[in-house]
C-alpha cells in the first residue's frame, strides 16, 4: 500500500504533470499543486488538490514533485522569486521528473543539499495516455534512503515500475539514453512504413503485423494510429526531441562514444524543422507531436500522404 501519510507537493500542470498528479489525488494522498498558469491546476480542486498561489507555499510538504521543460525553468521554481525552496520550510525530499541535462541536475543538487533537502531525480517514460492507463514507469537516483522514503508515492504515479539506479544524476543519464532511442525508433519506423507504403502496402496493415511481431513495443503500437490517420495531436513536441537527442549526443562526445545512428536521425529531425517553414504557421506546426516527422520524411521520399481513416488500436485500451 502507499503511504498516504505524506503531506505530497506538486510543480508543472502540462500534459504529463497533471495526468500524474491527478493519480495522486485520486489515490488520496493530501496533494497540494503549484503552477505557473493556475487554471490548469484547478479541475484537480474538485478533486481535492489543494492549489496554492506560490512555489514557496509548498515548503512545507513531505515530498515536493516537479515535472518541467528545462533545467532552467526547474531552478527558476525552486531557487526565483518565492521559489519552492526559498521560505523558511524545506521540503525534505524533491522528487523531479522533468527531462533535464546532467550537469543542470548536479547543479541543482547542491544548491538543495545547502538547504538541507535531498533531491531525487525520476524522470519518467510515457505519455497521458499511458499515465491514464496506468502503464507509466520511471527510472531514479539520488540518496537511497531519500528514494525509499518516496518509493511508495512514486509507484502511484508509476505503477509499471521504479528503477533505482543508484546515487547522484545517473537517472538523467538513464533517461537522456530512453529519450535518443526514442528518437531514432520514431526515424526509422517512419523509414520502413513510407517504405512499404510506397511499395503499396497499407500503413495499418504493415504497422499491425509489425505490432504482432518480436519487433513490436508498447511505443510503436501507440504510435501506431498517428502514423496511419495523420493524427498529430501533441504528445511531445519535435523541439523537446531535438535538445533530448542534443543531450545524448553530447554525453556520446564527452564519453567518447560514436552515436552514428543518434546523430542521422538528429539531422533528420532537423530538416523537420526547415519543412515547417512551408506551412502557413511554422510555429504551430512544430508545436504539433514530433511524429509529424513523417510528413517531412515524406515530402523527401516525393510522397503525399493522407489519412487512411482506419480505427487502429493503441495497445493502452483497459
Amino acid at each position: 500500500m502507499a503511504n498516504n501519510t505524506l503531506r505530497v507537493g506538486w510543480i508543472g500542470m502540462g500534459r504529463m504533470g497533471y495526468a500524474m498528479a491527478e493519480r495522486l489525488v485520486k489515490s488520496g494522498h493530501d496533494v497540494s499543486i503549484w503552477n505557473r498558469t493556475r487554471s490548469k491546476a484547478e479541475p484537480l480542486a474538485k478533486l481535492g488538490g489543494k492549489v496554492v498561489d506560490r512555489p514557496s507555499d509548498l515548503g512545507g510538504v513531505d515530498v515536493l514533485f516537479s515535472i518541467v521543460s528545462t533545467g532552467k525553468d526547474l531552478e527558476e521554481v525552486y531557487f526565483g522569486p518565492n521559489g519552492a525552496v526559498t521560505g523558511s520550510a524545506v521540503p525534505s525530499v524533491l522528487v523531479d521528473c522533468s527531462t533535464i541535462a546532467v550537469d543542470a541536475s548536479a547543479a541543482i543538487r547542491a544548491k538543495l543539499a545547502d538547504r538541507g533537502a535531498d533531491f531525487v531525480a525520476c524522470p519518467v517514460s510515457g505519455n497521458a495516455k499511458v499515465i491514464k492507463a496506468g502503464k507509466l514507469s520511471a527510472v531514479a537516483s539520488g540518496p537511497e534512503a531519500a528514494f525509499r522514503k518516496v518509493e511508495d508515492v512514486i509507484r502511484v504515479v508509476a505503477p509499471h515500475g521504479v528503477s533505482y539506479v543508484g546515487d547522484g544524476e545517473l537517472a538523467r543519464v538513464c533517461k537522456i539514453a530512453h529519450n535518443v532511442l526514442l528518437g531514432v525508433v520514431i526515424e526509422n519506423l517512419i523509414e520502413i512504413t513510407l517504405l512499404v507504403n510506397k511499395l503499396g502496402v497499407p500503413r495499418h496493415a504493415f504497422l499491425a503485423f509489425l505490432n504482432n511481431s518480436v519487433m513490436g513495443s508498447t511505443f510503436t503500437a501507440y504510435k501506431s494510429p498517428a502514423l496511419v490517420n495523420l493524427d498529430w495531436t501533441t504528445t511531445f513536441t519535435p523541439e523537446l526531441m531535438r535538445k533530448d537527442l542534443d543531450l545524448g549526443l553530447e554525453l556520446g562526445r564527452e564519453q567518447d562514444v560514436p552515436m552514428p545512428v543518434t546523430a542521422a536521425a538528429r539531422e533528420m529531425l532537423q530538416a523537420h524543422f526547415g519543412a515547417a517553414m512551408l506551412k502557413s504557421d511554422p510555429d504551430a506546426y512544430l508545436e504539433k507531436d514530433f511524429a509529424a516527422l513523417m510528413e517531412t520524411m515524406a515530402l523527401l521520399s516525393g510522397m503525399t500522404l493522407k489519412p487512411e481513416n482506419v480505427a487502429v488500436p493503441t495497445g493502452l485500451e483497459h
